[in-house]
């Protein structure tokens, strides 16, 4: 046997690796497989919705609250505005459409489109409400369903999208914008905090001291 021959078979041999690629769609796929079984079996969880119970209506534009009176006048459904006009301007409106205050809900605890139902999901449960008429502007919706389909989904609460024309005024939302919110509303279903004020408190004072430096 020569020294070359030697030399090599006392090197240790190296283990191939198993290609990454096949472990990644393996997983992708088994994700994509119980996903579409959760989707389908969605009927044995929760059964199928009633007819809406109440009308949601997300703050933002006063025109959305015009919209969320003449359907809730219209269908005899209460009301709930989530971060809307100021109360004395609120009532006038709804008041002037037929609704008493008594079918009208004014809650000014959201400050973006994610509490816009985290702050209130946990009430419509209690209240036994499993079907919303959502109100939002047009673009806005894409957004809002986002969000909305997995926090209020999580209560087994669903969603009727009513989008309300916002022409010439309109901003299209841009696609991480949508799937950012959505990912914070999964964490939140999750663990019961926004990602974003959980940043805030981590890393808000070590953002302000390198500003200040």
């Amino acid at each position: 046997m020569t020294q070359a021959q030697r030399q090599t078979e006392s090197r240790p041999r190296r283990r191939r690796r198993r290609p990454r690629r096949r472990g990644r769609a393996r997983r992708l796929l088994l994700l994509a497989a119980l996903c579409a079984v959760g989707w389908s079996s969605r009927g044995l969880v929760f059964p199928a919705l009633p007819p809406p119970q109440l009308v949601l209506v997300l703050g933002g534009d006063v025109e959305r609250e015009r919209v969320g009176a003449e359907v809730a006048k219209r269908d005899g459904l209460p009301v709930m505005v989530s971060g809307g006009s100021n109360p004395e301007y609120a009532h006038w409106l709804f008041r002037g459409r037929g609704l008493d205050d008594t079918r009208v809900l004014l809650d000014y605890r959201a400050t973006d489109t994610l509490s816009n139902f985290t702050s209130v999901v946990d009430d419509l449960k209690r209240s036994k409400i499993r079907h919303v008429v959502l109100v939002t502007s047009s673009d806005h919706m894409d957004r809002a369903l986002m969000v909305g389909r997995v926090v209020a989904g999580s209560r087994g609460i669903g969603l009727t999208p009513l989008a309300v024309p916002c022409g010439e005024r309109c901003v299209p939302e841009d696609w991480r914008k949508v799937w950012g919110d959505g990912l914070r509303a999964a964490l939140w279903v999750v663990s019961g905090r926004d990602l974003r004020d959980w940043a805030a408190e981590r890393f808000g004072p070590l953002l302000e001291e390198v500003r200040g430096r």
